[in-house]
């Protein structure tokens, strides 16, 4: 048996990417020139909303004072339990030194950024777990100052379950601005914010671009693209969890791909015929985002066995990736490429999108084939440092001297000469280059 495409995508997840790098470029360019001023007359346009920018402390309790305490109890377990993760993330990066040569210390050091700007999406849905995953984790990585930044809703301004989220997570300024406009303001440091260290968080098209543009200028989490989601189920699975697991991330966006990846003709068949009656069953706004989803990106592969299945998991290097099969610290040791791993049915895509620990601000379109998602080492400088005594000094300084003359760099060659020449002067050392 070979690998099979019981339902093949017609579209991939760039194959509406519109031209939006010149759009983008435009306003970023008219506000880094423009500054606060132009700034605002972006936001008037494109996000509707004439209140203030950067709210108050007032602003904030107001906004904390609508937010059901329910709710509130639940922002609150899911900020926990992120920020344990990220306390435990942390600790496994450690600051060290070690003896290269007799002599010669090098080590390494851990520092955090100081400035870090979390976008947290307020569009389709207001995303309350992203204003968690990206403040707590900044928080948690040591960042001296935490910009949240979300869409304002007109004549209402940031949701305020996010604006709660924000600042409960450790957020020192909420900023109502969407879009590029918001990205550029906390690039450039406008509005009194300092100049962001590093930009984090989802957002759409345009907030990527902007990110991509920026990056270099600014550090980003990574670059992103529609979330998708790959399912592994064999025999052993129940398809109707499977189903509304799938149905559950197409409803992301109308670009946003499913796929599921199977050994077991049975399942497929059954999760193909449920996946559109389960859709139909979902709010409109819900429903025609996944009715396009699965319709345009999704596919069904069938395998002939499970190294199969892995493999081709492996190729698309999902996003979210989920294990519903037999023998899971099988597929924990065997799977290599995916943006954070769900093993079992008793776990699901929506557990780490919103409480359970881990972050969901992960690698889309393959690029979980070099890179893991957002988390505390994201905010940390790992930096290096040396000393030396002279004599531990002595035989790095030879080989610098002779390496850097073949490479026809004398400066640096003469960097060593002149401690070799002060440190032992009573010996002579043939530093010339030899081919």
């Amino acid at each position: 048996m070979v690998r099979e495409y019981l339902k093949k995508a017609t579209l991939t997840s760039q194959s509406d990417a519109g031209e939006t790098q010149a759009i983008v470029r435009g306003i970023l360019d008219d506000i880094e020139a423009g500054g606060d001023a132009a700034a605002l007359e972006y936001a008037a346009k494109f996000d509707k909303y004439d209140g203030n920018v950067l709210l108050t402390d007032d602003e904030i309790a107001a906004a904390i004072a609508q937010v059901p305490e329910r709710l509130k109890r639940d922002i609150d377990f899911s900020h926990a339990n992120v920020k344990r993760f990220a306390e435990a993330q942390k600790k496994t990066v450690a600051n060290f030194e070690t003896e290269v040569l007799p002599g010669l210390i090098a080590g390494q050091k851990a520092i955090p950024v100081k400035a870090a700007g979390c976008y947290v999406p307020g569009g389709r849905y207001s995303h309350i777990a992203s204003a968690i995953m990206t403040v707590t984790t900044a928080k948690v990585a040591g960042c001296k100052h935490i910009v949240a930044c979300s869409p304002p809703r007109p004549g209402v301004g940031i949701a305020p379950a996010i604006v709660y989220a924000a600042h409960v997570c450790g957020a020192d300024r909420i900023l109502a601005m969407g879009g590029v406009q918001g990205v550029a303001a906390m690039t450039f440091g406008l509005f009194g914010l300092p100049r962001a260290n590093i930009l984090v968080g989802p957002g759409n098209q345009f907030v990527a671009e902007a990110k991509r543009i920026l990056f270099g200028r600014v550090g980003i989490d990574m670059f992103a693209g529609p979330t998708d989601s790959l399912v592994l189920a064999d025999k052993t699975a129940d398809p109707e969890v499977v189903a509304v697991d799938l149905v559950g991330q197409a409803e992301h966006g109308y670009n946003s791909p499913v796929w599921l990846v199977t050994d077991d003709r049975g399942v497929a068949e059954t999760v193909m015929k449920r996946v559109p009656e389960l859709i139909e069953e979902l709010p409109e706004l819900n429903r025609d985002n996944a009715r396009a989803a699965w319709r345009d990106y999704a596919e069904v592969i069938l395998c002939p066995d499970r190294e199969d299945m892995a493999a081709t998991s492996d190729e698309y290097a999902p996003e979210h990736l989920t294990v519903q099969a037999a023998d899971l610290d099988w597929w924990l040791d065997r799977l290599e490429c995916y943006g954070s791993l769900f093993l079992g049915e008793e776990t699901t895509v929506a557990f780490g999108d919103k409480a359970s620990g881990t972050n969901h601000v992960l690698p889309t379109s393959g690029a979980a084939n070099y890179t893991g998602g957002l988390s505390v080492h994201k905010y940390m400088k790992i930096v290096t440092w040396q000393r030396s005594t002279r004599e531990g000094a002595k035989p790095v300084a030879e080989a610098t001297a002779r390496i850097s003359r073949l490479e026809g760099m004398e400066g640096h060659a003469r960097t060593a000469d002149i401690r070799l020449k002060k440190y032992f002067p009573n010996e002579t050392f043939d530093l010339t280059a030899e081919a």
